[in-house]
């Protein structure tokens, strides 16, 4: 049996890739929540160089992210992904010695070049890992320990925080993710698609569309958009709605609730999922995200908000992997990269213009009626989903 079909889900590279993966958005998340606080105490910034340096790897990383398949392609996974992942940890250390603004912005753009080259190759890496008659499952698994370091990261930051400065943070940071690029160094990467790449290419020298956007994730790309477009009502301003109502002592456990709930279904929908299709699993999940964000909408008191992280974990969290395993499952093996890439791409713009335009509605409307939109939203994209998507997917047999 080889390395790459695994008999088993839970095999030595499948848990790997998941203690990867788990590093990387451990350390993502605990910069994302510290940075702007580095910011503007010890760098002297306001709130918008704050917000500057938070875009800028936003920004790199989508501009990076159409030719991220491209990359891995070329190079072939292996080289990609302990390629990439080494300059991301050489660039967590330099954060310590990022003593202006500038330097701190050049090192921001720069981070989130390799996070996008990153993020596009261990998608597939841990995609060969993972048995044929279980890729929702499994898929869904390796999500999970994503949507898990939004909880870990904020919290192993903000603690140690308390008790250290940023210098020592950084450090700690560093040794995070070093961690991740010692699991990365042990998972058995096969280096067969720059053969392939090189042989099937070597005479072609114009860059054409097929070699940066896979067509084939163009619908479930675009379904993941609108999505996010919804989900970043919650990523950005759920703690500032929540301030506004005196919860904000309560939300660090809205995401703690939302992780929980994630992980009861987890095994329930990975297995429906591989059992009877995605749409058994993605229509429901669209109702319950609705749901979840009608809920946050109307809250008055911290139980309120708790039954909606229920809700939001349910469904957002039931989503995100089933779109993602859709992707990868309407390509062969050597365009995974590609349609990764194209997803992602779709994805993060869609995050991006939700919390551009939701920011505007919340100044205008304010934050209830701004995420009763985003509920219609959810509604909508369920028929998107149903009328370009799920006519074209195969069912199990």
């Amino acid at each position: 049996m080889s390395a790459t079909n695994p008999g088993r889900l839970w095999n030595r590279s499948f848990i790997l890739c998941l203690c990867n993966n788990l590093f990387l958005f451990t350390y993502y998340y605990a910069l994302l929540t510290i940075l702007p606080i580095y910011i503007m105490k010890d760098l002297g910034g306001t709130v918008k160089e704050a917000g500057l340096a938070l875009t800028l790897f936003l920004v790199s990383s989508i501009a990076v992210r159409p030719f991220s398949g491209l990359i891995v392609e070329k190079l072939g996974k292996k080289i990609a992904f302990r390629g990439s992942e080494l300059l991301f940890v050489v660039f967590a250390l330099s954060y310590l010695f990022a003593d202006s603004m500038w330097a701190l912005l050049l090192i921001r753009f720069i981070h989130g070049i390799w996070f996008s080259v990153l993020t596009t190759v261990t998608v597939p890496i841990a995609n060969d890992f993972i048995p044929d008659h279980r890729k929702g499952e499994g898929m869904g698994y390796f999500v999970m320990s994503t949507n898990l370091a939004v909880v870990f990261g904020p919290l192993i930051a903000l603690t140690v925080l308390q008790f250290t400065d940023f210098k020592m943070l950084f450090l700690l940071l560093t040794a995070v993710i070093g961690l991740g690029f010692i699991f990365c160094l042990m998972i058995p990467v096969q280096q067969q698609d720059k053969v392939a790449f090189t042989a099937e290419t070597k005479e072609k020298t114009r860059l054409g569309w097929h070699d940066i956007i896979e067509t084939r994730a163009i619908p479930i790309g675009f379904v993941a958009l609108l999505t996010a477009f919804a989900y970043s009502s919650i990523m950005s301003f759920i703690t500032a709605y929540s301030e506004s109502k005196d919860l904000l002592a309560y939300t660090s456990l809205f995401f703690i609730v939302f992780a929980i709930s994630m992980i009861v279904v987890r095994p329930w929908v990975g297995k429906i999922y591989d059992r009877k299709g995605a749409s058994a699993v993605i229509y429901p999940s669209f109702i319950f995200f609705a749901i979840g964000l009608v809920v946050v909408s109307f809250i008055s008191n911290q139980w309120l908000l708790w039954l909606s992280a229920i809700f939001i974990g349910i469904g957002y969290g039931s989503l995100f992997p089933c779109f993602q395993t859709i992707a990868i499952q309407s390509v062969a093996k050597q365009r995974m990269g590609h349609a990764i890439s194209t997803f992602f791409t779709l994805f993060d713009f869609g995050m991006a213009i939700g919390s551009v335009i939701l920011g505007l509605m919340i100044a205008y409307y304010g934050y209830q009626l701004s995420y009763l939109f985003c509920a219609v939203i959810t509604v909508l994209t369920l028929f998107v989903y149903k009328y370009t998507v799920s006519a074209s997917l195969k069912q199990p047999k």
